[in-house]
């Protein structure tokens, strides 16, 4: 498994589609992963460091696993079948090791909540990340940089396509803010 971090959550303007955008802690490696709009808006709110006067469907839970005494250890995203990732929630119910289902969106959206590591599977890396290309370090920019280039996991080919695309959204950053 590689640990990942949630890198930015981002929104296609013109189509009103949003992705959250994971990267691995010790490498140049990026899951990209479409989800709806309530969850990036709990991912965004929390990387914020904004809060709601209640709480949001992810707050509720993370304080109800909380106050049943249970510890979130991790989420994993383990598979993707058919164009859908999978993920589980990983507790400690008093010494009890627990797995739940979840969607990823949710997950990593408790995750944020409760500092938890967040960590994909290999082989869903494998078919589904993309990594950058080595360059020196004056020259590596981020996802969002024009002159980015973005490879398959393989390290095959260029990918164009992904970069074009990445940089085609907006960041977050002022998302939920009037």
């Amino acid at each position: 498994m590689v640990e990942m971090t949630v890198e930015s959550v981002r929104i296609n303007l013109a189509t009103q589609q949003h992705v959250v955008i994971l990267k691995a802690t010790k490498q140049d490696r990026y899951l990209i992963i479409w989800i709806a709009h309530p969850e990036a808006y709990a991912i965004a709110v929390e990387l914020q460091g904004t809060t709601s006067p209640r709480p949001l469907t992810h707050d509720l839970l993370k304080n109800v696993i909380s106050e049943l005494g249970s510890k979130m250890v991790s989420i994993v995203i383990s598979d993707l079948i058919d164009d859908i990732y999978y993920a589980r929630l990983v507790l400690d119910m008093g010494g009890r090791h627990v797995e739940i289902d979840s969607r990823p969106s949710d997950a990593i959206a408790l995750a944020v909540r409760s500092k938890t590591p967040i960590y994909v599977e290999e082989s869903v890396l494998e078919r589904a990340g993309v990594a950058l290309e080595q360059q020196n370090e004056e020259s590596r920019r981020s996802l969002s940089k024009n002159d980015s280039k973005i490879e398959d996991a393989e390290g095959a080919d260029n990918l164009d396509a992904y970069r074009d695309f990445i940089n085609s959204l907006d960041a977050l950053d002022e998302f939920g803010k009037d």
